[in-house]
């Protein structure tokens, strides 16, 4: 089902939130380099922000960057602690519903961490595929179509990984350990962000 962006950016927009709608990736990456500006990044797992081509636009003009993805495996938590301190938290959502709710599921918890108590000025962007109905089907969303993929991508062995499918698990690789809703930006934000893309981005 396609939802009309510019109605969700308005219910995001009622709720607090700082959202606009991009009708291309290009548009979107201007927008997100334009709102961060000379600032330091931190970045979460994010294919979408992957795609964007941001860390490497960021790098070029000079921005201090933070990414656990590009660096090597004993840096990693470092680099996760770096991310939620630096001035811009930069990431997408699992899902967002037609009322302008935010659905997360994360199964370490940096990116939440990062989304709700890190950078006081956060940007997502999410690509239209991650519009739901309601919370019921961005769970579901967020099960079938990001679980067992980011399971794959990065080599676990859960049953998701595997099947495709959420057995709801319990091995130490477990992805969905952390869920949270966020209904409005929280006391602490400056300025919480969305660039809602008209194109089917991320996982």
């Amino acid at each position: 089902m396609e939802y009309d962006l510019l109605t969700v950016a308005k219910r995001l927009n009622e709720r607090g939130f700082l959202a606009d709608v991009a009708k291309t990736p290009e548009e979107a990456k201007t927008l997100i380099l334009n709102y961060i500006g000379d600032r330091s990044v931190g970045i979460a797992g994010s294919a979408t922000v992957r795609d964007l081509g941001l860390y490497e636009a960021l790098i070029a003009r000079g921005n201090e960057v933070y990414w656990h993805w590009k660096v090597e495996k004993p840096q990693v938590e470092e680099t996760r602690i770096k991310a939620i301190g630096a001035d811009v938290y930069l990431c997408s959502s699992n899902a967002i519903t037609e009322d302008g709710r935010l659905i997360n599921i994360d199964g370490t918890g940096n990116r939440l961490a990062g989304m709700i108590y890190g950078p006081k000025t956060v940007i997502l962007a999410v690509g239209r595929n991650k519009i739901t109905k309601d919370y019921e089907s961005a769970i579901a969303r967020i099960k079938r179509d990001a679980c067992g993929p980011n399971a794959r991508r990065q080599g676990f062995q859960t049953p998701c990984a595997i099947t495709g499918e959420c057995h709801d698990c319990r091995p130490p690789m477990r992805m969905c350990n952390v869920t949270a809703i966020t209904e409005y930006p929280s006391r602490r934000h400056q300025a919480f962000r969305i660039i809602l893309i008209d194109e089917d981005m991320g996982l």
